[in-house]
């Protein structure tokens, strides 16, 4: 589509690229024990996006759905049959204006962090709303 944004991003060495069309339809921050694991740090920031607006050069190694570079260990994204999910650090440039929609497994998140204002909290897994 003409005018939307494209943002591009990829691993630390350069061997993998990738680009998203148009603005996440989530986004998020998550402080469970796997995530923390995953990235090394006390949190992840993630969003978003379907399969059709994600293009990729490169090659990838995945574990678990989780891809990342062979060559320098980058943690880039999910890979999904309709989605895929991006850790917002891969993006280029930094900051990249993508703001937390939700925050999950609070009742993990360090003592010291603050929450972010005005996204929606959960102390565990988000949980979708029900049908009846």
């Amino acid at each position: 589509m003409a005018g939307e944004t494209v943002r591009m991003g990829g691993c630390a060495c350069g061997a993998v690229r990738y680009e998203v069309e148009g603005e996440p339809y989530q986004s998020g921050l998550c402080h469970c024990t796997k995530c923390r694991k995953l990235t090394g740090s006390i949190f992840s920031a993630t969003a978003n996006w379907r399969r059709s607006k994600f293009k990729m050069d490169g090659e990838i190694s995945t574990f678990d759905k989780r891809s990342f570079c062979p060559i320098c260990g980058s943690r880039l994204f999910f890979i999904f049959d309709d989605a895929v999910e991006v850790f917002l650090g891969t993006l280029d440039p930094a900051p990249n204006d993508i703001r937390p929609m939700v925050e999950v497994w609070t009742v993990r998140r360090e003592p010291w962090l603050p929450a972010v204002p005005d996204v929606r909290l959960y102390d565990e897994n988000e949980v979708a709303p029900s049908d009846g």
